[in-house]
């Protein structure tokens, strides 16, 4: 296992508030992914899950949230908030660990379709960010039922279903789909 406490540390020793909330809602979201794959262990003994990588990238999903701007949360960057996932995937792949930056990349709502990059004009590369692998979609599915901005709350479905519509039909219909796959 790669030591993502270390990790993390590296990133945001100076900005402890940040750090904090950063490491609280990740504990969370990788509380409930492990728990969704050990509600699934057919997943793991057919090689569809590794367990250990799905508590590192649960981990370290976020940590391109420090080159954002979101006050609420004491993040002081330059970038607007959708950018994180692009972001933290960018220092994931610099220290070497694309799988990682694969899921941070692709976590972000019930995914982003190049679609609505250009529709929404999205400062990010032009291309499909949701989640293609079984680990990437059960994290991506477990982040949403945590804020950085309210840690320690627990979202229920309904709410989530409801805060997608935002981002459209489609992205409630991805959600739906993940949740089907999770069993809920």
């Amino acid at each position: 296992m790669i030591d993502y406490l270390a990790l993390i540390d590296k990133y945001y020793a100076s900005q402890p508030e940040l750090k904090q909330i950063l490491l609280e809602h990740s504990r969370q979201v990788c509380d409930r992914a492990l728990h969704i794959v050990d509600a699934h262990p057919e997943w793991v003994e057919q090689g569809l899950v590794d367990r250990d990588f799905i508590e590192e990238a649960a981990m370290l999903h976020d940590i391109g949230v420090i080159y954002c701007d979101a006050p609420r949360i004491f993040c002081k960057g330059a970038n607007q908030y959708i950018m994180h996932g692009y972001l933290g995937a960018e220092l994931l792949r610099q220290e070497g660990l694309h799988k990682h930056a694969a899921v941070a990349e692709r976590h972000t709502g019930s995914g982003i379709t190049e679609e609505q990059i250009a529709q929404e004009e999205i400062p990010i590369p032009p291309k499909d960010y949701c989640p293609q692998t079984l680990e990437e979609k059960i994290i991506c599915y477990a982040d949403k039922f945590y804020s950085k901005s309210h840690v320690g709350e627990d979202k229920p479905i309904s709410k989530i279903r409801q805060h997608m519509w935002k981002y459209g039909h489609d992205a409630v219909v991805r959600f739906d789909e993940l949740a089907a796959l999770m069993g809920e």
